[in-house]
Formats: C-alpha cells, sequence, structure tokens
C-alpha cells in the first residue's frame, strides 16, 4: 500500500513539474499576410533574446556615465555615447539636435531631524527640482499635516511660517500604479505654490511610491507665477519616515522640524536630442519615431528611468537589421533630453518637424520602466485604434494583452495630431514606483529577459505598424 502511494505522489509530482506546452498561434486563423506576421515577430522575439544588445548597452550607460541630470556633466557625456551607439548599430543617419536645457544642481547633501521625548530622529529627505534651497543654516519650524492642495488652501494664513507637511499615499487599490502616482503627484508638483502663497515657511511632500522604504523620491516642482520672494524650500521625505512623522504629530502636534538643502537653479546650458533613423524603402517621407528620455534625475543611475527605454528605442533599429527587415517608412530612433524637469527635447523636437514640414504617422515610447511587458496604450484616431486592438491575436502569445486606449508619453506626446497615431510601451507597473526617481534605480534592479522582451514586444509592434498604419490613416480633405 505504501508503494503505492509513493508511487501515486512521485506520478503527482513529475506532472506537475512537466514543462507546459508554448502557447502559439492558430495559424489556421490567419490571413496570409498574417502568417508571414506571424513568422517576422517570433524572428524579432527569438533574435532579442538570443542575441540583444540592450542589456549590455546599459549596463554601459548606467555604469560608465551613471546620472544624466540636464545640464550636468553626466548628460553631456550620454549624448556623446548616444551618438557612438547609434552609430554602430549602423543607423543609415544619426545627428545631434540641439535644445538649450535647465541646470539644477542639488547641492550638499540634505539634511532634516526632529526631537520627540528628548530622542532625535534623522529623516531621510531629498530636494525636490527646481526648488530653491533653505538658508544656509537651515529652516527650524512647526509642522502642519495635511492630504491635499485643497485642504492645504483652506488653511490660508494659518500655515504662515510653518513647514507643511503633504502625507497624501497611493491608493493601494488601484492595479495600475501610474494610475495611484497621478493621484498623488500634485501635492508634489504643487505644493510650494499653494503654500507659498500665504507664507508658509517650507513644504515636505511625501514620497510618490507604494513601497515603505526609506528612499527618498525626487521630481520636478513648480512655483507657477509666486514672485521669487514667496519661493519656498521644498523636500521629499521616505514613505517610512511619512508614516512616522505622521504618528509622532498626533503625539506632539507642536514638534519642530529641521531640514537643509542647498540646491540652486542656474542658468540653461545648450545640450542635444541623439536622433537615428533607417531610411523607408518605400514611402520615406513617412517617419515613425521611437524613443525614450535619455537624461535621468540625479540620485541613481537612471536605468528603469529611462535607460531601458533608451536602449529598448535602439534595439528596435538593431532587431529590423539583424532580421534584414526594411521599413517601408522611415524608422527614427529619439533619445530625448530633459523629459525629468521641462522636457524641452521633445518640445524642440515637435517644432523642428513642424518647421521642416516632416510628417509624423506614428511613434511609440518607451518611459514606464523594464519590466515584464504587458502591452501598449493607444492614442490614436478612432480607425487607427481599432487596427491597432485588431493585432491582439498576433501579441497576446507574447504577453501583450493590453492594447488600450489611453496616452502615450512625454517625449512623443507634442507630436500628437489626428492623423497620428501614438503608441506608449506599458510594461508590468508593479515595482516601478520602488525605484523611480530615487537613488535605488540602478542598473542591477533590471532583469535581463524582461528588458529584452519589452525590446522584441516595441520592435514588434512597430513592425505591425511600419506594415499597415499609413494605408489605414485617414487623410485630411
Amino acid at each position: 500500500m505504501k508503494k503505492l502511494l509513493l508511487l501515486f505522489l512521485s506520478t503527482i509530482f513529475v506532472f506537475s513539474c512537466a514543462p507546459k506546452t508554448e502557447k502559439t498561434i492558430d495559424t489556421a486563423l490567419l490571413s496570409s499576410e498574417e502568417k508571414i506576421d506571424s513568422t517576422n515577430i517570433k524572428s524579432l522575439f527569438d533574435s532579442a533574446l538570443t542575441d540583444g544588445k540592450s542589456y549590455e548597452w546599459l549596463r554601459d550607460l548606467t555604469q560608465n556615465i551613471g546620472a544624466r541630470l540636464s545640464g550636468s556633466e553626466g548628460a553631456a557625456k550620454s549624448v556623446v555615447w548616444g551618438e557612438k551607439i547609434m552609430r554602430e548599430v549602423g543607423l543609415d543617419s544619426v545627428w545631434l539636435q540641439p535644445v538649450m536645457v535647465p541646470h539644477w544642481v542639488r547641492g550638499e547633501k540634505e539634511i532634516a531631524t526632529y526631537t520627540i521625548n528628548k530622542v532625535q530622529k534623522n529623516v531621510p529627505i531629498c530636494a525636490l527640482g527646481f526648488s530653491v534651497a533653505t538658508p544656509a543654516s537651515g529652516i527650524l519650524a512647526e509642522v502642519i499635516e495635511v492630504k491635499s492642495l485643497e485642504e492645504a488652501k483652506a488653511l490660508g494664513t494659518k500655515m504662515a511660517g510653518k513647514i507643511v507637511f503633504f502625507n497624501r499615499p497611493f491608493d493601494d487599490t488601484l492595479i495600475n500604479t501610474f494610475s495611484a502616482y497621478g493621484g498623488c503627484v500634485d501635492q508634489r508638483v504643487q505644493g510650494a505654490e499653494v503654500c507659498g502663497e500665504f507664507g508658509a515657511k517650507g513644504v515636505i511632500v511625501r514620497s510618490m511610491t507604494n513601497a515603505i522604504d526609506d528612499f527618498p523620491h525626487t521630481g520636478v516642482m513648480m512655483y507657477g507665477d509666486l514672485p521669487a520672494e514667496k519661493h519656498i524650500p521644498t523636500a521629499a521625505i521616505s514613505s517610512r519616515a511619512a508614516n512616522i512623522l505622521s504618528a509622532d504629530l498626533k503625539e506632539d502636534p507642536t514638534l519642530k522640524f529641521y531640514f537643509k538643502q542647498s540646491c540652486e537653479t542656474l542658468p540653461d546650458v545648450p545640450s542635444f536630442n541623439v536622433v537615428g533613423e533607417i531610411r523607408g524603402s518605400e514611402t520615406p517621407e513617412n517617419i515613425l519615431v521611437v524613443g525614450g528620455h535619455l537624461d535621468s534625475w540625479d540620485l541613481g543611475e537612471g536605468a528603469h528611468d529611462d535607460g531601458t527605454g533608451i536602449v529598448q528605442s535602439l534595439e528596435v533599429a538593431y532587431l529590423f537589421k539583424k532580421n534584414n527587415i526594411k521599413p517601408k517608412n522611415t524608422l527614427r530612433v529619439v533619445f530625448f533630453m530633459n523629459e525629468e524637469n521641462g522636457t524641452r527635447g521633445a518640445k524642440e523636437y515637435a517644432a523642428l518637424s513642424k518647421l521642416n514640414k516632416e510628417k509624423h504617422i506614428g511613434g511609440l515610447e518607451s518611459d514606464a520602466g523594464g519590466h515584464t511587458p504587458r502591452g501598449f496604450s493607444i492614442d490614436a484616431n478612432t480607425v487607427n485604434t481599432q487596427l491597432l486592438q485588431s493585432w491582439k491575436k498576433l501579441l497576446s502569445p507574447y504577453g501583450l494583452h493590453d492594447l488600450d486606449k489611453g496616452g502615450s508619453g512625454a517625449d512623443i506626446g507634442p507630436l500628437k495630431d489626428e492623423n497620428v497615431t501614438l503608441v506608449g510601451y506599458r510594461p508590468d507597473s508593479q515595482r516601478y514606483f520602488d525605484y523611480h526617481h530615487t537613488s535605488n534605480d540602478t542598473f542591477d534592479k533590471v532583469n535581463k529577459r524582461e528588458l529584452e522582451l519589452g525590446s522584441a514586444s516595441m520592435a514588434s509592434i512597430i513592425y505591425l505598424m511600419d506594415t499597415y498604419l499609413y494605408s489605414n490613416t485617414p487623410v485630411k480633405p
């Protein structure tokens, strides 16, 4: 009996560990054109997963250059790197597109402390981009905690002389963490503008993340139309420290918070978008652009934001060449500069495109990290949205199930037009805000296979757009 039981259990174990059958497309359901597409898409994935270059490109960018905030030495080095690597891939033409960019610098490491029950607590903070510095001696003031801009506005002059603490967390019930980010980021961007108007001494903002940790998240903030004398220093506080401070304020509402930062905004400096292209074989005047942003925040290595997007975009062109796919339309790869604190590169690219009467028919942006592919968001007219959604049967075997209406990206957004089909690459979002805008955004957080699957996913939809998009694009009378 025992032998029979052991045999039964071992049989279950063997079958439970047996490899599952690879999900494939039922070619009987495909047209002759779709069968060709299916074969080409499989080749793009095979090449990316066996001979991809994106991971080593990313290693080089992050380990040998690192942080690349606009105006910095790292940003300048990344331009040289970008031009060099595009030429190595063998694009038909590569050039630099000049653009003036802002130059904000962090200065020495920020300090923050407060004392409760005679115990001094050190607080992880970081200045927000474009914030002014504190006085050299720092600032010390009582803290008022709020959950929203509306709550802060309601305080009015009660916030004068105080530090306002914005502590609205991510909504963890939202599956798409970018939706949670969108529900909170207004306090980071506009907090100082609201509070400076009423004489607040400073602002601290809960970091934009689902995680509870000690990594403060930087990001851009704005003063709007406030006169310079009302500009107040603004910093992000880590999520764990935010929870602790909130609890301590309940115990002692009069506790005083101290912080010091030495950031400043310097004059604009010249920089570049890096642009390369494979010229179209049939309609070269029509342009499909694919890109991400070359700049990053200054705290980490800019791996997920947006080193992954940069190398995936270039790998689209590499995979086309590797598989001898000659695009009908011109395929243009753009490494945009200054997405993080100004989108100057995107605006300049769109302005020059208009000036030169260029004809963009579509664009794809990767700026959501290098995690497992889930699909794409589509910003297009109804006809082309339905066209892209009809490709789901070709893409779903690769895990690309999401083909929904939505935004595309900050850098290709200025190209928006009724006849331009814009697409955003959408990987799994659950881990992205663990790293976003932090010192933790480093090369070791990127998985090689996930990155390469993303490159292949992007190459596949660009292949389909190049094959079918233009003939289905309504033409204005």
